[in-house]
């Protein structure tokens, strides 16, 4: 399949927006997406980016029945490890449901490591819902693994109110 994977840009954050929805629908989650196409904007095209993305692309003679070209993304940013340095964490990776299979997912996989790498990272961290085995499936068979499962980690949060009164302790 003809598809290209590229940087984002401001342009993009519309169909990003999109796809998050998108993505939160499929984990059952869209209940809990605050983030809107300004928040895209500011958050990932200012001076002092919180983020940053990659857009998987197809050729106008490959897009969706809707009219989409851009048929996925990966959000991802720059993190470091106290035990190994820098470290690159992706966010999210959305590959639109009629696109999966094709090889998108593993590009846009592979392009975040490639980041990483060339920012001298040695770690490349993410989470995946434990019900989602087709993610799953799909992660360990790049080589990755279940830092739960070998090392006993759990990812933890802090939001809201307990985050003010966290912050006022």
């Amino acid at each position: 399949m003809d598809f290209s994977i590229r940087e984002a840009n401001l342009d993009d954050c519309k169909d990003i927006a999109r796809m998050i929805m998108e993505l939160a629908e499929y984990v059952k989650l869209a209940e809990h997406v605050k983030v809107t196409q300004k928040d895209l904007e500011q958050d990932g095209f200012s001076n002092n980016p919180f983020f940053h993305g990659i857009i998987a692309e197809v050729p106008e003679q490959h897009k969706t029945k809707e009219g989409h070209t851009k048929i996925g993304y990966a959000l991802y940013f720059y993190a470091y490890s106290s035990w190994s340095g820098r470290a690159i964490y992706m966010e999210d990776l959305y590959v639109m449901p009629e696109f999966r299979g094709k090889g998108v997912g593993k590009a846009l996989i592979s392009k975040v490591a490639q980041l990483g790498l060339a920012a001298g990272c040695h770690q490349l961290n993410f989470t995946v819902l434990d019900w989602n085995k087709p993610s799953m499936d799909f992660y360990l068979s790049q080589g990755c693994f279940n830092i739960t499962a070998t090392m006993g980690y759990h990812c933890m949060r802090c939001e809201g109110e307990a985050l003010k009164h966290l912050a006022q302790l």
